[in-house]
């Protein structure tokens, strides 16, 4: 795993809010993680999150047509854990966001499925527990990501005008434009990648995907990171009902069970 990062790449990412890392993974990674979400998926079957929310099943709905989603992987597979948890990862985040310490949020494989639909235009971090302008996330192409395929377009710069409006992911791919009607006109920025290559992402860069126009599966992993010292905002998204319910707007999302700190500086 390559996490060495220019100064060059730490610019890029702080003026538009992405950063595309080739070669991030090797042939022989690439594979060990697959092997490793693939196992992961077989486990959970149609649950959504390991280790909580038993609600979030695979159903029938636009969405789940989207994309094959399941959420924290780490807390099933040593795998996982390891390339998304480890220190190594985390350093090189933190100096991409300029950022002094970081706790994993959550990982997923987004696996957009043989003619699956367009993932539509939206933000990330507003979905989340905490609203953060350096929450960051990393997506990894476990097979060749195309334009045929369904890769991903990130608008750049938009990190820098968001607020914490967003809208759910769903048939209208453009409706976030009827919240940000400025950000119409700008060029999106095609992240076509190799097997193995990584996209980084502000949690507020608009990003979204096309549809995946082949009969074969366009598999990722990625992981969604929270800055160290961030506070509960009364959302609970992947947090587990008996952890939700312990906590009140304002407390410091610290949890080592859920949310580890996986890298800080002090």
């Amino acid at each position: 795993m390559n996490t060495n990062v220019t100064q060059e790449q730490i610019d890029a990412y702080q003026r538009d809010g992405y950063v595309i890392l080739p070669d991030f993974l090797s042939e022989v990674e690439v594979d060990e993680i697959l092997a490793a979400v693939e196992e992961s998926v077989a486990q959970m079957g149609k649950q959504k999150v390991a280790g909580g929310n038993k609600d979030l099943v695979e159903g029938e709905s636009y969405y789940d047509r989207v994309f094959l989603q399941r959420l924290n992987l780490w807390k099933l597979n040593d795998t996982i854990k390891k390339y998304f948890l480890g220190p190594k990862m985390g350093e090189m985040l933190c100096k991409l966001a300029g950022i002094d310490g970081i706790r994993v949020w959550h990982d997923q494989t987004l696996q957009k499925q043989p003619w699956g639909n367009p993932t539509a235009w939206h933000l990330d971090n507003p979905y989340w527990s905490f609203h953060s302008k350096n929450a960051l996330s990393i997506w990894i192409a476990l097979d060749e990501a195309t334009v045929q395929n369904g890769c991903l377009y990130y608008l750049p710069g938009t990190h820098k005008t968001a607020s914490y409006d967003n809208v759910d992911i769903r048939e209208d791919i453009a409706s976030l434009f009827d919240v940000y009607p400025q950000w119409k006109k700008i060029e999106p920025a095609v992240a076509a990648m190799k097997r193995g290559w990584a996209g980084v992402h502000n949690g507020l860069t608009a990003h979204g995907a096309g549809p995946n126009m082949t009969p074969f599966p366009r598999r990722a992993m990625t992981c969604a990171y929270m800055p160290e010292g961030e506070h509960f905002n009364g959302q609970q998204n992947i947090l587990p009902k008996d952890y939700f319910d312990t906590l009140k707007i304002g407390d410091e999302l610290n949890s080592e069970e859920h949310n580890p700190l996986i890298w800080s500086s002090k």
